[in-house]
């Protein structure tokens, strides 16, 4: 493990009793007024990383935010509810004490957890045909952002508006991402890297509105055999919305690595306000 990184530093936990893990908030992930997204669902996904009674690998990952992260400690548990032969089912919550010390929940997620068989597979869906990352020029972070700086970014559509005129006309972005400094790709960076995507109404109106994640759902379709061979390589991200309405939005999300391999997808519901 590189627990130099980062990432690495963002997801330490420390061990209190089985699946209770204590943690502390990373100004190198911050966002407006919390942590990055991505960074919360990768600290969930974590604690059943680090479960004694773990089986297989992760199928799927689903977050939802309740509150914003404060800077400081947290704590997180996670509880097996379920575990089948081939499947165990787990729910997860991650809370802060308030001023009189009272823990809040912040944020509950649910995830499972596989045996994968080797069986016939079909990837439906090829990679775009899009130019190599070093043919594109990498963007600068904008906005004061912090996390932004912990990724790499190479656009090939869908950059955010030049003039937020009200004008824009579609919400697909296409980009090659990979953590900054470049990273051994594994579950946790990439479920992080599901939620890299700035808000598609953004994109679509080309008026920056206050916009946040409720929930996202993320599938895992690669191994850990694949995600190590994946590297420190770049994905190719497509992110797209499907719908916006009464103040909501979803966005679908795919993730192939450089070999055309789909490694994983993901959906996301969005709020945002005029």
């Amino acid at each position: 493990m590189t627990t130099h990184h980062p990432l690495d530093k963002a997801l330490a936990l420390a061990s209190t009793t089985a699946g209770q893990y204590q943690g502390h908030t990373s100004p190198g992930y911050w966002n407006m007024v919390g942590p990055f997204g991505g960074i919360t669902a990768a600290v969930a996904l974590r604690a059943v990383l680090e479960h004694p009674d773990l089986l297989g690998e992760p199928l799927s990952l689903t977050v939802n935010y309740a509150a914003a992260q404060a800077a400081g400690e947290f704590m997180v548990e996670a509880v097996p509810v379920r575990t089948n032969r081939s499947t165990q089912h787990w729910t997860i919550t991650l809370s802060q004490a308030d001023a009189q010390g009272t823990p809040q929940i912040t944020t509950t997620a649910t995830a499972v957890t596989a045996v994968r068989r080797d069986t016939w597979s079909l990837g439906d869906m090829p990679m775009p045909a899009v130019p190599q990352p070093a043919a594109l020029p990498r963007i600068t972070p904008a906005m004061g952002v912090e996390w932004l700086r912990r990724y790499e970014m190479r656009p090939v559509v869908g950059e955010l508006p030049e003039r937020w005129e009200g004008q824009g006309d579609s919400s697909l972005s296409q980009l090659w991402m990979r953590d900054e400094p470049a990273r051994p790709l594994d579950f946790c960076a990439l479920a992080a890297l599901a939620d890299v995507f700035f808000p598609r109404v953004w994109l679509r109106r080309a008026v920056r509105v206050p916009a946040g994640t409720v929930s996202i759902t993320v599938y895992f379709h690669a191994n850990a055999a694949e995600l190590e061979s994946t590297g420190t390589g770049y994905l190719l991200g497509q992110a797209r919305g499907q719908e916006f309405r009464n103040g909501f939005f979803d966005q679908t999300v795919q993730l192939w690595n450089e070999a055309g391999a789909m490694l994983a997808t993901s959906h996301q519901i969005v709020y945002f306000k005029e």
